[in-house]
C-alpha cells in the first residue's frame, strides 16, 4: 500500500469519525430538547393505570433525557461491584454473571461444534447423516428450550448456560463445515503425497485454511449468545443484566432501564471487536 492510499484511508477515517460525532451530538441534542413532560389532564384529573405505571403523576414524567442517563451511568459505574442484597447488586456484578454464563455456554458449544463441523466438512457420509438433524434443530428458538432445561437440570443458572450453548452451536458448526469443505483439494492431495496422517492434515492444512470462516461463525455465535442471555435472564430472574433490566422496569426506573440497554450494546460491541481482532491476527499470520 503506497503513501497516497494510506493518507486517503486516514483522511476517510477522520472524516467518518467527525461525522459520527456530529450525528451523535445532533441526536442527543434533539432528545434532550424534545424531552418535555406532557400535561396529563391537570392536577385533579384521574390518571389511567398505564399513566400511573409510567409515573404520570409526576410533572417530570416521560422518557428520561440524556443528561439524566449520564448521571445514572456515573452513579452505577462509580461503584459497579456493590452488593446490598439479592435485588440490589452493582452493574458490574450483574454483567459478570451474564458474561460468565455467555462465555461458559459459548466455549462449551465451540468444543462440540468445531470438531463436528470438521467431520461434516471432510466426510460427505457424515454430512448426509447429520444434516436432517441440523435442519430440524437449528430453527428452534433457544428460549423454547428453557422450560425443558429447567425441568431436567433444575437449576436456573445451568439452564441459562444450556440455552446459550444451544444458540451458539449452530453458526459455529455450519461455518466450520462450510470452511472445511471449501479447502482446496490440491492442498489436501499434497498432504496425502507427503503421507501426513488425517489428524496432521486437519491441523496443519485444513484448519489454517478454514480458520477465517470458522472465526466468522464464532463472531456470529457470540452476538447471538449475548442477545439470548438478556431474554433468558428475564425469564429465570435472580442475577444478570437481563434480570437487572426487568427489575428496574418493575421499579419504574426508566433511567436505569435505558442506561442498561446502552450498556448491553457497548458490551456486545466489545465482544465482537475482540473476536474481530483475533480474526485479523489470524489473517495477518497467514
Amino acid at each position: 500500500m503506497d503513501r497516497t492510499t494510506t493518507e486517503w484511508n486516514f483522511s476517510t477515517n477522520v472524516r467518518a469519525g467527525i461525522l459520527a460525532v456530529l450525528l451523535l451530538a445532533l441526536l442527543v441534542g434533539l432528545w434532550e430538547g424534545l424531552n418535555r413532560a406532557p400535561i396529563l389532564g391537570g392536577a385533579s384529573a384521574e390518571l389511567s393505570e398505564y399513566e400511573q405505571m409510567m409515573a404520570g403523576a409526576d410533572e417530570t414524567a416521560g422518557v428520561p433525557p440524556p443528561s439524566a442517563i449520564m448521571v445514572r451511568a456515573w452513579e452505577q459505574l462509580s461503584d459497579p461491584f456493590y452488593d446490598a442484597g439479592p435485588n440490589d447488586k452493582g452493574i458490574g456484578i450483574q454483567l459478570g454473571y451474564s458474561l460468565f454464563r455467555v462465555l461458559t455456554g459459548y466455549f462449551a458449544a465451540a468444543l462440540i461444534a468445531i470438531p463436528i463441523g470438521f467431520l461434516i466438512g471432510m466426510s460427505p457420509l457424515a454430512y448426509k447423516a447429520l444434516n436432517p438433524f441440523i435442519q430440524v434443530l437449528r430453527p428452534i428458538s433457544p428460549l423454547a428450550w428453557m422450560p425443558l432445561a429447567l425441568f431436567i437440570i433444575r437449576d436456573a443458572q445451568a439452564s441459562a448456560i444450556f440455552v446459550i450453548f444451544i444458540c451458539s452451536i449452530w453458526p459455529m458448526l455450519l461455518n466450520t463445515a462450510f470452511g472445511v469443505a471449501g479447502v482446496r483439494q490440491d492442498w489436501v492431495n499434497v498432504a496425502r503425497t507427503h503421507e501426513l496422517s488425517p489428524l496432521k492434515t486437519a491441523f496443519q492444512v485444513i484448519l489454517p485454511a478454514a480458520a477465517p470462516t470458522i472465526l466468522t461463525g464464532m463472531r456470529i455465535s457470540i452476538g447471538i449468545a449475548w442477545l439470548v442471555i438478556v431474554a433468558a435472564e428475564m425469564l429465570v430472574g435472580g442475577t444478570g443484566i437481563g434480570y437487572y433490566v426487568w427489575n428496574e422496569w418493575n421499579n419504574l426506573d426508566l433511567t436505569s432501564v435505558i442506561f442498561s440497554i446502552l450498556l448491553i450494546g457497548v458490551v456486545g460491541m466489545l465482544l465482537d471487536m475482540a473476536l474481530g481482532a483475533v480474526a485479523k491476527l489470524v489473517a495477518y499470520q497467514e
